[in-house]
Formats: structure tokens, C-alpha cells, sequence
């Protein structure tokens, strides 16, 4: 009995091996490097393997079994969960990771500071169903003083959680302009802002540079609201939005020592500085420690 009980410590407390093979956000792919980095160091047994090809790959991989951890931008939609239901017979763990914004900007010497909501609707969508009373194509349309000429569309191509979310959340469910300049990467979103003062685009907080300026938007109660961290972490500026690790974890089953480590090192200070570095909004106290509960972190490794 002695034996067996000293053989069960020594296994609990053998350091976490093995490779994390991580399908996903390419928004978060900094991130998820970075993170490994320091999950190497902590355990030199484990590492980490990122394929970014956008959060559109995340679901099909890890309801396909190629992976276990799938890193979003956006939540998962309805179809997405019902396909890994459908082929693990439980639903995927979602853990919120970092908050972060999507920014809508213009070249750093434009005029435009503001927009309503109605306004970046009308602007990038064709069906205007946030309630705008007509297209705006042209600069001179916003009544910009000294600033004419047709508006030039940029953003994110449809595998980027990106687009599916500023259709969500700033078209309002609507469809996009034909002549959206779709880009596989946010930095070349901001590379095309910087280039032109007649171009406007969006991007997360982290792809943010000199070259470009995040416009203030008006929220429901007509308050300006810029995406700054701590109206993006209370929600109140209104393309704020959730950055997300999903996990292949079967109900009642405890995370495997790699998986439990990195999410450890996500959940912890350490973790979330490292969010704050690299230009995301780190998780509050109350939210980091709520996740740890949920995923029963703080309890005695089995």
C-alpha cells in the first residue's frame, strides 16, 4: 500500500512532457508563440506547435481530432459546435483568454474622429441594416471639411474571426461592400491605411501603429467611446470583444499535464502581462480567477 501510494506521488509529481499542437486565430498568433516560449521555460519537456491560419480553422480541426486546442478571435457559432458535438458527443471547453477591440482607422492625418455606429455600417456594408438612411461612398458624404473622393474599403478575409465578428457586431449581421480590399493578415490591413488618406479599415488593438489613427465610436447612449483598455475590458466600448482558447476536454475528465500547464501559465500574472505587452487588454483579477475555478486549476493536480 506504501508502495503504491509513494509510486502515485512521484507520477503526480513528474514535470509535463510532450508536443501542444494548436490550430487557429492567426490575430492571436503572437500571442500563442509568445506564450510557448514561456511554457518552455517553465517546462523544457513541453513544445508548443502553432498553426495560424485564421479562427475559421480552429473548429474543423479540433472536431476532426488534428488537435486539442484551438485559439478564436470570435466565439464559436452554433454550426461549429454542433459538427464537434456531432463527432466527440460533448460540447468543446471555451476559456477566455484576453480581451482585446476592434479598431476602425483611418491614415494619422486624416480629419475624421468619430463615427456612429449607423455611419461605419453604411460605410462598409451594403444592406445597412444597423439602420442607416443611405450608403456612404464618398468622404464629402461625413462633411469632413477639405476631404472629397471615394472611401476605400479595407479589412480581413473570411477565415479571419476579424471579419466574422465586425460583420456581427458592426454591420449587424449584414453583408459586405463588393469592393471590401479583403487581406489575409491585419498587417496589411494597417499597411494600406498608412499609404492612403482616402482608405479606412479595421484591425485589433494589437496591430495599432503610428501610421494610423482608431476613430472614437458613439455607443447606444451617444457617448464617444475609444478603444482604450479599460472601456474595453468593462465592454463599453462597443466593438470590444473576447479572445478565446478551445479545448477538447470529455466532461468529467481532468486536463492532461502539457494542456493543464499552459493554461496555467495563460491564467496566471505572468500570463496575462504578457497580453498587456503585446497590445491585448489583460483579463481582470475577478475574470482570470473565475477561469482558473472553472477549470479547477487551483485544485490539487490528481
Amino acid at each position: 500500500m506504501l508502495l503504491a501510494m509513494l509510486v502515485t506521488v512521484a507520477q503526480a509529481s513528474e514535470p509535463p512532457v510532450g508536443t501542444l499542437g494548436v490550430v487557429g486565430s492567426d490575430t492571436m498568433a503572437g500571442l500563442m508563440l509568445r506564450w510557448g516560449e514561456q511554457l518552455g521555460e517553465r517546462h523544457p519537456g513541453i513544445r508548443l506547435q502553432l498553426q495560424a491560419s485564421g479562427s475559421a480553422s480552429a473548429p474543423p480541426a479540433l472536431a476532426a481530432g488534428t488537435t486539442r486546442l484551438g485559439p478564436m478571435s470570435r466565439p464559436m457559432d452554433e454550426e461549429e459546435r454542433q459538427a464537434f458535438a456531432r463527432s466527440h458527443g460533448y460540447a468543446p471547453v471555451e476559456v477566455e483568454v484576453a480581451r482585446d477591440a476592434l479598431a476602425v482607422i483611418v491614415h494619422r492625418h486624416h480629419a475624421l474622429e468619430s463615427l456612429r455606429l449607423t455611419e461605419v455600417d453604411a460605410i462598409f456594408s451594403q444592406t445597412r441594416r444597423c439602420g442607416g438612411e443611405r450608403d456612404i461612398t464618398r468622404w464629402e458624404q461625413l462633411a469632413i471639411e477639405g476631404r472629397d473622393g471615394r472611401i476605400e474599403l479595407h479589412g480581413r478575409n473570411p477565415a479571419s474571426g476579424s471579419y466574422g465578428l465586425f460583420r456581427q457586431l458592426a454591420l449587424c449581421g449584414g453583408e459586405y461592400r463588393r469592393r471590401l480590399n479583403e487581406h489575409p493578415g491585419s498587417a496589411a490591413v494597417v499597411a494600406a491605411v498608412t499609404e492612403s488618406r482616402e482608405a479606412i479599415g479595421y484591425v485589433g488593438l494589437n496591430h495599432l501603429t503610428p501610421g494610423v489613427k482608431p476613430l472614437a465610436l458613439e455607443d447606444d447612449e451617444g457617448m464617444l467611446r475609444l478603444p482604450e483598455a479599460e472601456q474595453v475590458r468593462r465592454g463599453d466600448y462597443p466593438l470590444s470583444r473576447a479572445l478565446y482558447l478551445y479545448a477538447n476536454l470529455p466532461p468529467g475528465e481532468a486536463l492532461s499535464g502539457p494542456e493543464r500547464a499552459l493554461l496555467e501559465l495563460i491564467l496566471s500574472p505572468q500570463g496575462q502581462q504578457t497580453v498587456a505587452e503585446l497590445g491585448f487588454v489583460a483579463l481582470s483579477d475577478t475574470a482570470m480567477a473565475s477561469q482558473r475555478e472553472r477549470l479547477g486549476l487551483d485544485d490539487p493536480r490528481p
